[in-house]
């Protein structure tokens, strides 16, 4: 088997049929899928076993989460490759093809992002790969933008995991997904600790896919999401970052913390993002660091100078987004 999709799923029988639907078009189909349902309560199993009995289920005993189900998938997956895939998503017939593709071109790659389309506007992108910068935020590239735009693969700091391939032998060296982070934010952190090994994550501009986007959550800004991403960016600098690296940037991180609890004052989360951060205090004691080897010295200056980079590039991005209005 070359690759194994993998599809988290909680509640999401409005999705299922359209997503599984576009990936039995596939022009590669050297793969297998994974179902792995969080405890739905909604007609989605039902939806699945009746109509697809060719996917692997897997029945979860509660909702343990997007890290847990995609853990579990890929514990279980038969693929060299794992894909990991948004219920509510629509896949190009060439998509999974082009994500092989792009893998397959360096074996220090360990993961590709796809070129993610807003499913109700689709002149627009969703993400083109994520970026990472000194104010510890992630950001999507091109989000907005049209879809004549970021035609070109490249290196990225990050995968989205809502539609991306990752080298499946990797996750034996660098760990699996971040349990503890139960949703949003880890699969920056995974792509994260993937550079300090000296892997690489890439964007694929060919392999296309729809989105809805917050499905499953219900909207983009909520009091669960919002607690859980204050939190999990507090995890991602203290799992990734030597002390050295913390000493350096923390007026930049303290700096975008403020920034974005002003930003959430203003949309009325301003309680839920604070509840975030002090649940992230209080449970780094439980959060495991990633080990620091001198080995990958040179590979923690290269993530340092990329996250300089991308706070200019962001900046500038927003600017000129202002300028076009």
């Amino acid at each position: 088997m070359k690759i194994s999709i993998i599809i988290p799923n909680y509640n999401g029988e409005k999705y299922l049929k359209d997503c599984l639907d576009s990936l039995s078009k596939q022009s590669f189909t050297n793969f297998e899928i994974i179902i792995v349902d969080n405890a739905s309560t909604d007609n989605s199993l039902n939806i699945i076993e009746e109509n697809y009995p060719g996917i692997k289920l897997i029945k979860m005993d509660k909702n343990y989460g997007f890290s847990v189900a995609v853990n579990r998938g890929i514990k279980e997956s038969m693929g060299d490759y794992v894909v990991l895939l948004n219920n509510d998503t629509v896949v190009f017939e060439d998509w999974l093809f082009n994500l092989v593709e792009a893998i397959e071109r360096d074996s220090k790659i360990f993961s590709v992002s796809s070129k993610m389309i807003r499913y109700r506007e689709k002149d627009k992108i969703d993400d083109a790969g994520d970026e990472y910068c000194l104010l510890a935020w992630a950001y999507k590239r091109g989000d907005g933008a049209f879809i004549e735009k970021y035609i070109k693969d490249c290196e990225v700091f990050s995968s989205c995991a809502g539609a991306a391939i990752y080298r499946k032998k990797i996750f034996g060296e660098i760990g699996y997904f971040d349990e503890s982070f139960f949703a949003y934010m880890e699969d920056v952190d995974i792509s994260y600790r993937a550079k300090i090994h000296g892997y690489r994550n890439f964007y694929s501009s060919k392999a296309k896919v729809y989105h809805i986007g917050s499905a499953t959550t219900g909207s983009k800004y909520n009091s669960f999401k919002v607690k859980l991403a204050a939190r999990n960016n507090i995890y991602v600098v203290y799992k990734n970052m030597p002390l050295i690296q913390l000493i350096i940037n923390i007026p930049f991180i303290f700096l975008g913390f403020l920034i974005k609890y002003m930003f959430f004052y203003t949309k009325g989360f301003e309680k839920e993002y604070r509840e975030g951060i002090k649940e992230a205090f209080k449970n780094l004691k439980h959060i495991n660091k990633t080990k620091f080897y001198y080995k990958n010295l040179f590979n923690y200056v290269k993530i340092e100078a990329i996250m300089v980079v991308n706070t200019f590039k962001y900046f500038i991005y927003k600017l000129i987004k202002i300028l076009e209005r």
